[in-house]
Formats: structure tokens, C-alpha cells, sequence
């Protein structure tokens, strides 16, 4: 296969696809064990400086931002990220844990962009590489496939191309031009689901989003869920359990684990909590404060919830089930 162009972006992730298989073979647990913990005892765990962090889904919708509170509180050093979330990679951004990302989407859905990335890239303190949507979906599903790269048409004659670590090459069996997308092997995937028994089988009801791909790309698999159910319940709707338990390695029971996210069916964004969030991030200073108050300032997700206010929590929640 003869490439054609390459991009100027850094592999942030060096990857083997042997070396991944082998660890999923060795180091992934097989057997029925109760996988629940806390937050703390989860971020502690699972998460290490230096590694390269994904969270799942998009935007605000179903962001595991539970997990992302305590990994800055935990304070983890120089880790690398991706993402098509904004939330949780702001936060991190702001408390200074990040060193490099593979950027999508950033953005607040309606409200726009927050100042926060603009400062961090501007300043030079952020380094950043570049794909499209898909091709940061594709590039887990190659890992998730155990293949190398994958041959996609996205990001061919775009800018966002020029940017990114892909390349472009002729096709060996048409001649056409193609894009190969690296694989994207995760140390530590984070994902927030509907609802999850003690092993880890989980299940997410409307939009999946790259779910399935990040939980297969990833070396270590943190799951939050709204809700701990039964193994019966779960195996009621085997359709719906889109990650099995055998690439889960912790359990985390957080209900409203997205706020200020939304989570479908369940609670719908808080617009006014994000309007809060958005004023902090136009200084340095406001977004400091807003750490203090909502991260630092509490212990954990439950003090989290309580500084939100309960009655709060229960207007987003009426929002969607009109009761």
C-alpha cells in the first residue's frame, strides 16, 4: 500500500495490537466478581499519571462527569485524553492535568465554546491533534477489531486532515485514495450508563454512541451507572447489554452521574447550572472558583449532589418524566 500524504499531527498513543490482545488475555478479569466501588476507590485504582484517558458520549449528553470530578480531585498528573465531551475535559484542562488530546466536537451544545481550551492552546501549555467525530469512533474500533488502522473516506481534502496523525493512501485494490485511521488503544476508558448489575454487564437506552468501540478499545474500564440492577434484570434484555461484564474492572453507583449533563429519559441538562459554568470560564480566576466550589469542595458526588440541591435535582428529573 503506497501512502500518498501524511498529517502533521503526533501519535499521542502509541499502540501495539499485540501487546493489546495479550493484555486482554492476561489482565482482564473472566470470572463473576462484584466489581462495586466508589469513586475514590476507582479513580485510585484504574487510573494512573501519564495515562491516556477516554470519556464517552458527546457533548453533554451522558458524560461521565462523577468520575471526571474525582480524577481532579484525586489530582492525576500529565495524563493525555480524548473525547467528543467538553465538561469533563474543560475541568481537566482547568486543573491543569492534561498535557496533550486528540480533539473532536468541543462544545457546549446551545451555549458554545468555553474559554477554557482557547487559554490552555493560546498559551501553548495544551498540545493538541485533531480528527473528525467518526474518526476518532473508527480509530476505536479498529482497536476494538484487533487490526492496526482502518480505511475510511472521512477528513480526505479537509484541514482537520492536515492536523491529524492519518494518512492518506492508495487503495490496493481500486486505486482510489483513502484515509487509515491508527488505532486507539485506551489505558482507561470512562463510561456513564443507565444501569449496570455488580459485574458489569451494561445497558444504555437511547443513543449508544461509541460506547460499544470505547469499552473494547480500552486496557482499563471504569463504568458509572444511574443505577445497580439485578443480573436478572439485566439478562431480561440481553439485546440492550452493550458491554458485557468481562471488559468492566469497576462498578461506580452514581445517580445523576452526568450533571450537568443530561441523560436520556432520566434528567435533562441543567442550562442553568452550565450558564454558571460558562461565566466561571472566562477568567482563570472564575474557573479556580468554580473548581473550589464544586470539585474541591466537596468529598465525593453525593456532597456534589447536596451543594447542587436536591429540589434542583428533582426539577430536571420532572423535566423529563413529568412528575
Amino acid at each position: 500500500m503506497r501512502v500518498l500524504e501524511s498529517g502533521m499531527g503526533e501519535l499521542l498513543q502509541p499502540y501495539s495490537m499485540v501487546e493489546f490482545r495479550e493484555w486482554n488475555f492476561t489482565q482482564k478479569p473472566k470470572g463473576f466478581q462484584d466489581k462495586r466501588m466508589t469513586e475514590q476507590e476507582a479513580i485510585a485504582r484504574f487510573v494512573h499519571d501519564g495515562d491516556y484517558v477516554g470519556t464517552e458520549l458527546y457533548g453533554t449528553v451522558r458524560c461521565p462527569m462523577s468520575l471526571a470530578r474525582e480524577i481532579v480531585r484525586q489530582g492525576k498528573k500529565n495524563l493525555r485524553a480524548v473525547g467528543q465531551g467538553v465538561l469533563e475535559l474543560d475541568l481537566w484542562v482547568a486543573a491543569g492535568l492534561i498535557s496533550a488530546m486528540d480533539i473532536t466536537y468541543h462544545g457546549l451544545e446551545i451555549h458554545g465554546v468555553s474559554s477554557v481550551l482557547r487559554r490552555a492552546a493560546e498559551s501553548g501549555r495544551l498540545k493538541l491533534v485533531e480528527w473528525s467525530n467518526g474518526a476518532i469512533a473508527w480509530r476505536m474500533k479498529a482497536a476494538a477489531m484487533g487490526v492496526p488502522f482502518l480505511p475510511i473516506k472521512s477528513m480526505l481534502g479537509t484541514d482537520t486532515f492536515r492536523y491529524s496523525a492519518a494518512k492518506v493512501a492508495e487503495c490496493p485494490f481500486t486505486g482510489e485514495k483513502v484515509c487509515l485511521v491508527p488505532a486507539l488503544v485506551l489505558d482507561v476508558g470512562l463510561i456513564h450508563v443507565h444501569r449496570a448489575d455488580c459485574y458489569g454487564n451494561a445497558q444504555i437506552d437511547g443513543i449508544s454512541g461509541f460506547a460499544f468501540e470505547m469499552a473494547r478499545a480500552s486496557k482499563r474500564l471504569i463504568i458509572s451507572a444511574e443505577e445497580i440492577v439485578d443480573t436478572e434484570e439485566i439478562r431480561r434484555y440481553p439485546d440492550r447489554t452493550i458491554i458485557p461484564y468481562y471488559l468492566v474492572d469497576a462498578v461506580v453507583h452514581a445517580p445523576f452521574g452526568s450533571h450537568p449533563g443530561e441523560m436520556a429519559y432520566l434528567y435533562e441538562r441543567d442550562e442553568q447550572h452550565m450558564r454558571e459554568f460558562l461565566e466561571a470560564s472566562r477568567t482563570e480566576e472564575g474557573m479556580q472558583e468554580y473548581l473550589h466550589t464544586y470539585v474541591y469542595g466537596v468529598r465525593n458526588h453525593e456532597e456534589y449532589l447536596d451543594r447542587i440541591g436536591r429540589d434542583r435535582l428533582a426539577e430536571l428529573r420532572r423535566a423529563v418524566l413529568g412528575r
